[in-house]
């Protein structure tokens, strides 16, 4: 019952984390709703695991390092907040794993939006769209072109979630 309990919570937190993703790519601001909600599935999960001091210990180290990022003007507010909860949502142990997979991914996103530039520089705008998607399409393309900063929650979720996908497969699959 409690493994069907943690895979729903991750589950919730998955869908959470796309928000922040798809929130940061679209305003380059994350919700202090998902941080707040993945803190508290995070919490619950470390305190069913029983590593609840641990996790603290991690995300507050996590979440220090992150100020520090934020203080030199690498990190945006939001991502700092984000990156202390998502450190909660995994087992201490594998914390390391996940930032590690997180710097990863968003090296892939840095390298996507430096190929992209050249690509979008060369297309006229054109007329603006009348669907959401397409203005958000465009105005991320506006960004990319004038070198705008990285939606760095893109990053935070696509690592937490490689991080998260072996612990919501059953060890027998």
């Amino acid at each position: 019952m409690l493994e069907a309990v943690s895979a729903g919570a991750l589950a919730c937190a998955a869908g959470f984390l796309l928000w922040a993703a798809l929130h940061d790519v679209a305003t380059r601001t994350i919700p202090d709703t998902v941080s707040v909600v993945l803190a508290g599935i995070g919490l619950g999960l470390r305190l069913a695991d029983g590593d609840l001091q641990w996790a603290l210990l991690a995300a507050g180290l996590v979440f220090g390092i992150a100020f520090l990022g934020w203080r030199f003007g690498l990190l945006g507010g939001g991502d700092v907040k984000l990156l202390g909860t998502v450190a909660l949502l995994v087992p201490p142990a594998f914390v390391a794993s996940q930032l590690l997979a997180i710097a990863l991914a968003g090296g892939v996103v840095a390298l996507a939006y430096l190929l992209l530039g050249p690509l979008l520089r060369a297309r006229p705008a054109g007329p603006r769209p009348a669907s959401l998607p397409a203005r958000a399409l465009r105005a991320e393309a506006w960004r990319i072109r004038r070198r705008g900063p990285l939606p760095y929650a893109v990053a935070i979720a696509a690592g937490t979630f490689v991080t998260l996908f072996p612990m919501l497969v059953p060890s027998g699959a």
